[in-house]
């Protein structure tokens, strides 16, 4: 790992074929994490699926499947250092069938890269810029690609650079917290080495904006939170979860529990080592992807969604809980006894609306109706939520990394929020 580098997790967002996986390959391959040879092997591979011009895609695209459709479905992560930071980049899928990945990579990103192509904004690059604000992704670059399809005229820029400004402004991105930059990735110009196709532009490359992106604090005085991303089972290791460290310090030797677990009291265990990008470390900060043996856990005993805390400071599991969600994209209205998927952290839950207390006003958060008897598209609302089965969630006020959702149906996303209240179940 980069020793003295600061660690960020950085996601590719964005409309399907807009660009996202073919920046992030040609990013790569300039900036020599990936040599000429490997290049050339996929260069030969896109071409012989009838798939020429998909070879910087195919860095980041590396399962069988997304290389015959042309298409980014699961997470893929990349290590990749600029003179400033150290980076893990997620490029996270912008098909509609796998936004589920995307609201996973944008929940730990702290930074986005939201790629537009020529053709400007369409449908799922609002749906990604809101879900991004709503995840607390709270930094943007927006990379205007594909300009060599309109001959890199400077008017087209600004249009679409307007468009997306407006985008990010109503969904509460502040102007200084979001970067433009003009490029066009597959031939190459200012992803990394200025071009003279964009004369006109005298701001920096997308490698050098990665390095104007702001530090963000490290919640090192929080709680540990980790939410479980996986759970495997190693041979003559033992048990290894995985996952980022949302908030907190975990060190080795550490006492943790991990809740709801199986059986839905908590699961105690100690940590034997750490690991982040195969390196061992002796703790691990917020914002670290890292693997951990425990001692004291089995594999069945823990999963995908459960979160891990210290023993003195056990994460909270609610029976329910009051949130401020946004109506996005429902297709009729949402009414109590409305039971959706909650996306939180990396659980998917199914929860029951129980009651809808009020209308508000998103932008200042004056009530406009009590208790209506629907929401729909475009309505902000405090609304009280069941979970179906136990879960894990702080409030915004507490642990604010820990409080935010996505709720999902029938294959979109139909609205977002964070938990303002809850009851706790007692453990």
């Amino acid at each position: 790992m980069a020793k003295g580098k600061t660690h960020l997790n950085l996601v590719f967002i964005g409309h399907v074929d807009h660009g996202k996986s073919t920046t992030v390959g040609r990013l790569l391959f300039e900036a020599g994490d990936i040599d000429e040879q490997a290049m050339r092997k996929l260069k030969e591979k896109a071409e012989s699926l009838g798939k020429g011009g998909f070879e910087f895609a195919f860095v980041m695209d590396h399962l069988k499947e997304e290389q015959e459709r042309g298409v980014t479905i699961d997470l893929s992560h990349k290590k990749f250092e600029t003179d400033k930071y150290y980076f893990t980049i997620i490029d996270a899928p912008g098909h509609r069938d796998f936004i589920k990945n995307m609201i996973t990579g944008a929940s730990q990103a702290d930074a986005a890269v939201l790629v537009v192509s020529s053709e400007g904004v369409k449908e799922q690059t609002k749906e990604h810029a809101f879900l991004a604000r709503t995840l607390g992704v709270t930094q943007m670059i927006v990379a205007v690609n594909k300009l060599d399809m309109v001959n890199y005229d400077q008017a087209k820029y600004e249009e679409i650079k307007k468009q997306v400004q407006d985008l990010l402004t109503q969904v509460g991105y502040k102007p200084d917290m979001v970067q433009y930059v003009p490029e066009a990735a597959f031939p190459g110009d200012n992803v990394t080495k200025k071009s003279d196709k964009l004369s006109w532009y005298d701001g920096p490359t997308l490698l050098e904006a990665l390095d104007q992106i702001k530090e963000p604090e490290k919640p090192v005085d929080l709680p540990l939170r980790l939410p479980l991303q996986d759970v495997y089972s190693i041979k003559g290791i033992g048990v290894v979860p995985v996952g980022k460290i949302l908030t907190g310090v975990m060190k080795v030797g550490d006492k943790i529990v991990v809740v709801p677990g199986r059986e839905g009291k908590g699961v105690n265990g100690e940590v034997k080592s750490i690991e982040m990008h195969h390196e061992a470390m002796q703790q691990a900060e917020p914002g670290d992807n890292v693997g951990f043996n425990v001692r004291g856990m089995e594999q069945k005993d823990i999963a995908r969604g459960d979160v891990l805390g210290h023993s003195d400071n056990v994460p909270t599991v609610a029976t329910e809980f009051t949130a401020q969600i946004v109506v996005l994209n429902h297709p009729t209205v949402m009414t109590v006894g409305y039971t959706p998927v909650f996306h939180l952290h990396t659980a998917q839950v199914a929860c029951q609306i129980t009651e809808i207390s009020k209308k508000i006003n998103p932008a200042t958060g004056e009530t406009l109706a009590e208790n209506p008897d629907f929401i729909k598209n475009g309505d902000a609302a405090i609304v009280k939520i069941k979970p179906v089965q136990p879960l894990c969630i702080e409030t915004q006020k507490e642990i604010p990394q820990m409080s935010r959702f996505a709720i999902r149906d029938s294959g979109q996303t139909v609205s977002a929020g964070m938990c303002i209240e809850l009851v706790k179940k007692a453990m």
